[in-house]
């Protein structure tokens, strides 16, 4: 018998979990082998680790404390649509906060962090968003999450045993229906626990610099489609209806149709940063919001620059004194994706330190904000990151960190900068009259992606890799500092000004920044990218002409890593990062329907009058 089996009981049928959870005791006795069922289970979370993407180690030992659990509870909201949802409560007296995790991946995966939760004296609700598994309605991805968001909180907070606090946690798209609930304002919301999420749809969730994420919208889609397809399926086959069909041949099994993703070309349609995304655009209503929030990030994550600017909105402008100074920031080297139990993520091993205790971090949070336990967030420092090189912790007053000097690291050459054989520089010295480089673009074979920040599935994993494949490309160019003689500390924001011109009427420029090891070993950092037509505005496009100079101000979000004497700091700069971003064709087209594309001459300027630059906010040491 399978555990999905196991788990469709009549909404409202309830178990109890004894104190070691050796079994599960359902009312009608049946029971259920111990050691399989917690090697399932232990199967079932890292299945949701990968899925949701949390930076995660493996589950800690089961919870000692007995609970009782209401399977298939219906939750009707405001239209009249029922979601579905399970509530973990511990098996004693009194009145216990509620934390709730609104998911559209099933909420029977992975039940380890509502048990540990619930044992600990939370009630603890997990819910299929609409359209999602056992939930009623359909899905579209952000269109109802605010207002079932605020259904939600509101029903929990009314519900037996509740103290009439309502928290909410997880990480990705769990995240977001944090946020968009918090933008509706349900009055007993009062802390969140969002991780690995953005701030917005469109920046940082779909498109960066104007350029799609295609990776992750192709993929991400892909892994929802899987139940969309399932429910079609089931709302559409009618086997005895059907049966007396002729032609045979013609069984009408196979005629049935529809998109399984109707909001991905949506997403294609609409590349622009128009209406279409702002009634989701949770940083329009940061001064709105009253919740305390935990924010969690990680520097290989496709989220980051939303993560952080969650925390960075709410610390500065949330509507009252108390959700400011109650913000948190929790930055880690993770990505989009679980951590080894040894700290590995991609293919850089950066020790236990780097592995995150969820259940842990998220009790400790809640407790603090829901049950007012004087804990480290009570008196410790708003912003803890991770720094890598060092491997360390690190707790400090704000972020960015006081004390960090923007200093410009100027690109030089004499023309020969491509691959890691040129003679591409970074240097602090203002350039001069150095020859620009040359490299030719051709969308037919664009620089290819590996690893970074990149969601979902294993085909192209995320994290960082070894960049060097890509430096013998001869549409990469290259920018190093010599041998470090001393560590140098990058902890902040990372901006890369490129002096550009191209044959074609449209195209691309990519940055990336790179650690070099002593033995040559290119360890990703950061990256951006930013489609010409949207160098000034993502709002509307403004074409460029061929062969004029444009100053590009490429993003690439943040970082905090230490570059150790006798490694090097290397930029990449070139005008494709395919499949991370869609490839532009230099055509100038939407889009959305193109086919047609041409190779573009591109030419990056780095002279006295084109002072191309590297960024960084370097820490003294």
């Amino acid at each position: 018998m399978s555990d999905r089996k196991r788990s469709e009981r009549p909404a409202g049928v309830s178990r109890e979990c004894g104190a070691t959870h050796d079994a599960l005791k359902y009312n009608s006795g049946d029971r259920l082998d111990a050691p399989w069922l917690r090697y399932s289970r232990r199967l079932a979370f890292t299945a949701l680790a990968l899925l949701l993407f949390l930076p995660v180690a493996f589950p800690q030992a089961p919870p000692v404390r007995p609970i009782k659990i209401q399977s298939g509870v219906k939750v009707k909201m405001r239209d009249g649509v029922a979601l579905v949802a399970d509530i973990y409560r511990p098996r004693a007296e009194g009145k216990f906060p509620v934390l709730l995790e609104r998911t559209p991946y099933d909420r029977r995966s992975g039940p380890e962090m509502a048990h540990e939760l619930a044992s600990e004296g939370f009630i603890v609700v997990v819910q299929d968003t609409r359209g999602r598994y056992d939930s009623e309605g359909e899905f579209y991805p952000f269109r109802h999450e605010s207002d079932d968001g605020y259904d939600t909180v509101e029903w929990a907070a009314a519900l037996d045993g509740s103290d009439g606090q309502v928290g909410m946690f997880g990480g990705s798209y769990v995240g977001a229906t944090q946020m968009l609930a918090a933008m509706a304002k349900p009055p007993h919301l009062t802390a969140i626990f969002p991780y690995v999420t953005a701030s917005e749809y469109y920046e940082g969730w779909t498109y960066q610099g104007g350029a799609w994420m295609q990776w992750f919208s192709s993929s991400w889609a892909s892994i929802l489609a899987i139940d969309t397809l399932r429910r079609q399926a089931a709302a559409g086959i009618h086997a005895r209806r059907w049966i007396g069909a002729l032609p045979t041949e013609s069984y009408p099994l196979l005629q049935l149709s529809g998109s399984p993703a109707p909001y991905y070309t949506d997403w294609i349609r609409h590349e622009r940063n128009d209406d279409y995304w702002k009634r989701w655009k949770i940083s329009d209503h940061y001064h709105e919001m009253k919740v305390k929030g935990l924010h969690g990030g990680g520097w290989h994550d496709l989220f980051l620059k939303g993560s952080i600017g969650n925390y960075l909105g709410l610390r500065a402008g949330a509507a009252t004194q108390e959700a400011r100074d109650n913000q948190r920031l929790l930055l880690g080297p993770w990505a989009h994706a679980a951590t080894s139990p040894e700290g590995k993520i991609g293919d850089v091993t950066f020790g236990r330190l780097a592995v995150l205790d969820m259940q842990q971090t998220a009790l400790r949070w809640f407790n603090f904000t829901l049950k007012g336990e004087k804990n480290e967030y009570a008196s410790g420092a708003p912003v803890r990151l991770f720094v890598m090189g060092e491997n360390i912790w690190r707790n400090e007053a704000q972020f960015p960190p006081a004390g960090a000097n923007l200093t410009r690291y100027f690109l030089n050459s004499s023309g020969r900068a491509n691959g890691a054989a040129g003679d591409g520089l970074l240097s602090a010295t203002s350039p001069t009259d150095g020859q620009p480089d040359h490299f030719t673009y051709n969308p037919s074979d664009p620089v290819p992606t590996i690893g970074g920040r990149l969601c979902c599935g294993a085909e192209i994993p995320p994290g960082p890799f070894d960049q060097r494949p890509n430096e013998s490309r001869s549409d990469v160019l290259v920018f190093s500092t010599p041998p470090l003689e001393q560590g140098v500390e990058v902890t902040g924001f990372i901006t890369a000004e490129i002096y550009a011109a191209t044959s074609a009427p449209e195209t691309d420029w990519t940055a990336m920044l790179v650690d070099v090891h002593p033995d040559g070993y290119a360890r990703f950092l950061a990256d951006g990218i930013v489609r010409a037509r949207y160098r000034n505005s993502t709002e509307k496009a403004e074409p460029i002409t061929p062969g004029k100079i444009y100053k590009y101000n490429v993003d690439l979000w943040a970082t905090s890593n230490v570059f150790l004497p006798g490694h090097r700091i290397r930029l990449y700069v070139s005008s494709s990062n395919f499949p991370r971003f869609n490839r532009n064709l230099n055509t100038g087209e939407p889009t959305f329907g193109s086919t047609r594309f041409v190779k573009a001459e591109q030419t990056i300027y780095h002279d006295r009058e084109h002072p191309s630059a590297l960024i960084l906010p370097i820490l003294p040491r």
